[in-house]
């Protein structure tokens, strides 16, 4: 498939970066009061407000399950610009709610708010492989995934200290981020898609989350990969759903051992996907990149679950770090696969598929740490969940090369493309060169 991708943008793709860094901060700052504003609003019985914490999550996973294909497919139609401004202008606003409201389904509405505008992932996925050149895409997506490191890493340290001052606060500061962001894109954000490459019309059999899928059905190699980048937010979600609570239970950790061990997560994560990717790409191509990175994975992981102190656990980190290429690897490329017309609609299916497997791993890692917990098994079974997410990335493994082994030619030539300029230097550098953004029918300078 022929590369038409206009110029990358300097300042473009720095503020797609600040666009995903300010999502996950926002979302991390509301963490550590969230759970409390639940537990008040039910007379502090911290059972009920378990429950309640585990719908406000299931119910902003299935949100994105919806919401993301539609705003991929809205992508796709109308430009990426508009959407991905739409949608901060829109978060904003809703942290502005739930900074407001004094009730319960009020509260409730807004996380379910959160999770329709939020979805705007697949627009700024399918921004960067608009403006980015196929052998850039890996290294570029691995950059985006700096952003969710970062913003895990430190969002809810920030979020606790502006916790203890009030419990709004967090909120207030979301709305400053999310509101600011906007206001910043309006100056610098061009659009990336050329009206000659939008889809015809607005499809709701495409936009609806399964419809997504079956589009995909065209793309067998996509689709399989697809199945691939699942399983892999599958496993991924051991970290949120039980890694302070399994620390606590086998290591006898404490906040500050926690807060510790997250900040050398996200400093290994930023060398691995802001400095690593590209002479890893470079060196393996896309392809053995994945299968790389997955099995760096499924053998940290394992590990992490034999690790009999928090020192062990520690060592095995560097390892289980190296996952993060197979994500960026395997995004790349899909997006080689499909034609420029649809990529919003294939971000935004990864991202449907991406929720789902956050939906299931929210009732599977909690419950699975739950009955280790229960039987006061300290033993080796005491890591399961971690037993567990190698086992699934196992499977995404064998799974990626048997699909690696199919592939089609145009993607085997893509794929060992040289690697261009680094583009982290894209991101550190300055925005100097602003101007304003592309009007319609206009193409990017």
């Amino acid at each position: 498939m022929e590369n038409t991708s206009p110029p990358v943008r300097r300042a473009a793709l720095v503020f797609i970066f600040i666009t995903l860094l300010i999502d996950i901060l926002s979302f991390g700052l509301i963490i550590p009061v969230l759970p409390h504003l639940i537990k008040n609003f039910v007379g502090g019985d911290t059972s009920l407000a378990a429950w309640w914490y585990m719908a406000f999550a299931v119910v902003f996973m299935a949100m994105q399950f919806v919401f993301t294909p539609v705003q991929g497919a809205l992508a796709d139609r109308f430009g990426r610009r508009p959407i991905i401004l739409a949608s901060n202008l829109g978060l904003g606003l809703d942290f502005l709610m739930m900074a407001l409201v004094n009730t319960l389904p009020l509260l409730f509405i807004g996380r379910v708010i959160s999770g329709i505008t939020s979805a705007s992932f697949s627009a700024s996925n399918a921004y960067v492989a608009d403006v980015t050149p196929p052998e850039k895409r890996a290294q570029a997506f691995g950059v985006l995934g700096i952003a969710f490191g970062v913003g895990f890493v430190i969002a809810p340290v920030i979020g606790g200290l502006l916790g203890e001052i009030h419990p709004r606060l967090p909120f207030w500061a979301a709305v400053f981020m999310c509101l600011t962001n906007f206001c910043y894109g309006l100056f610098v954000l061009p659009e990336s898609l050329t009206p000659d490459k939008r889809s015809a019309r607005f499809d709701w059999a495409h936009a609806n989350p399964f419809g997504a899928l079956k589009l995909l059905s065209r793309y067998p190699q996509v689709l399989g990969l697809v199945g691939v980048v699942a399983l892999i937010a599958l496993a991924h979600m051991v970290y949120p759903t039980t890694f302070v609570l399994y620390a606590d239970y086998r290591f006898g950790w404490g906040p500050r051992m926690v807060g510790i061990t997250l900040g050398l997560v996200g400093i290994l994560s930023a060398i691995v996907q802001g400095g690593l990717i590209k002479p890893i790409v470079g060196k393996l191509g896309e392809r053995r990149a994945l299968l790389f990175g997955l099995a760096c994975g499924m053998l940290g992981f394992t590990l992490y679950a034999l690790a009999p102190t928090g020192y062990w656990f520690w060592a095995a980190m560097p390892i289980a770090t190296f996952w993060g290429v197979a994500q960026p690897a395997a995004q790349a490329m899909m997006s080689h696969l499909v034609d420029p017309r649809e990529q919003g609609r294939l971000q935004g299916a990864v991202a449907s598929v991406s929720s789902i497997a956050g939906i299931v791993g929210a009732l599977l890692f909690p419950s699975t740490l739950a009955l280790v917990s229960g039987s006061h098994d300290h033993g080796i079974w005491a890591g399961a969940t971690f037993f567990i997410a190698a086992s699934i990335l196992g499977c995404a493994l064998l799974f990626a090369w048997y699909l690696s082994a199919h592939l089609p030619d145009a993607v085997t030539a893509a794929t060992k493309l040289e690697p261009g300029p680094d583009i982290t230097e894209e991101i550190a550098a300055s925005t100097s060169e602003l101007r304003a953004p592309v009007r319609e029918g206009e193409s990017l300078p």
